[in-house]
C-alpha cells in the first residue's frame, strides 16, 4: 500500500539553524525506508532558481518581488512538490509561503491582502473548491533578530535580505508570529535560542508526538 505523501515546511530568519535539522529529520525518514524530496523556496526547479537569484540580488519594488516569489512557488508546486505527494513521498521544504507572508508582508510593509490572493491562486487544488496546498506541519525556528546577527556576522556575504537592519526581522518575526496565530494546528514553534541539541530534541518530539517517527528512529 502506497504511503500517503507529507509535505513539510521549515521557517525562520537566517540564523535560526533549519539546515542543520532538515539534514537530520531527511535521515530519520530514510531510517524509516520512506522517500524524500528535499527542495527550497524561493528555488527548486530551474525556473524558479533563476528567479531566486534575480530576487536575492536585484533591486525591485515589493509588488515585483512578491509577484516574483509566487512565479517561482507555482512552478515549484507544479514540476516538484505535487508530483512528489502523489508518489507518497516526504517533501521536506526550506520555507514556503509563510516567509513571502513575513518577509514580503511584514518585513517589506506589502499588502497582506494582496499576499492573501495571491496565495489563493497559486495553491489552488483543482477540483477541491477552495481548498488551497498547505504544509502539513510547519516547523518555525523562532530566534531573536540579534541572535541570528550575531551567528551570521561571518558565516558568507549577505545577500539583500540578510543585510536588512534588526528592526526588518523584528517584523519578520512578528510576520511568523502572525501566521501562527492565524493556523496553531499547522504549526510547531521550536525555540532556536536553545543548544543544538536542545532544539533537535525539541523538534524530535514534534514528529514523534504526531506519529510520524518512532522514538527509536531518531538518531
Amino acid at each position: 500500500m502506497k504511503p500517503t505523501g507529507l509535505f513539510i515546511t521549515f521557517e525562520g530568519i537566517d540564523g535560526a539553524g533549519k539546515s542543520t535539522h532538515i539534514a537530520g529529520l531527511a535521515d530519520a525518514f530514510r531510517a524509516q525506508g520512506r522517500t524524500l524530496t528535499l527542495t527550497r523556496e524561493p528555488g527548486g526547479t530551474p525556473l524558479a532558481e533563476k528567479l531566486r537569484t534575480l530576487v536575492l540580488n536585484d533591486a525591485m519594488d515589493p509588488l515585483c518581488e512578491a509577484l516574483l516569489m509566487f512565479a517561482a512557488r507555482r512552478d515549484h508546486l507544479q514540476q516538484v512538490i505535487e508530483p512528489a505527494l502523489a508518489r507518497g513521498e516526504v517533501v521536506l521544504c526550506d520555507r514556503f509561503t509563510d516567509a513571502t507572508f513575513a518577509y514580503q508582508g511584514f518585513g517589506r510593509d506589502f499588502d497582506l491582502a494582496v499576499l492573501r490572493q495571491l496565495e489563493c491562486w497559486v495553491q489552488a487544488l483543482p477540483g477541491e473548491g477552495s481548498r488551497l496546498r498547505q504544509p502539513d506541519l510547519t516547523v518555525w525556528f523562532d530566534l531573536s533578530p540579534e541572535v541570528a546577527a550575531q551567528r551570521l556576522a561571518s558565516a558568507r556575504v549577505p545577500d539583500r535580505f540578510e543585510s536588512q537592519p534588526t528592526a526588518f526581522f523584528a517584523r519578520v518575526a512578528a510576520g511568523y508570529a502572525q501566521r501562527l496565530s492565524e493556523q496553531p494546528a499547522r504549526f510547531a514553534r521550536i525555540d532556536s535560542e536553545q543548544s543544538l541539541d536542545r532544539v533537535w530534541q525539541s523538534v524530535r518530539q514534534v514528529f514523534v508526538q504526531r506519529g510520524w517517527l518512532p522514538p527509536e528512529s531518531m538518531p
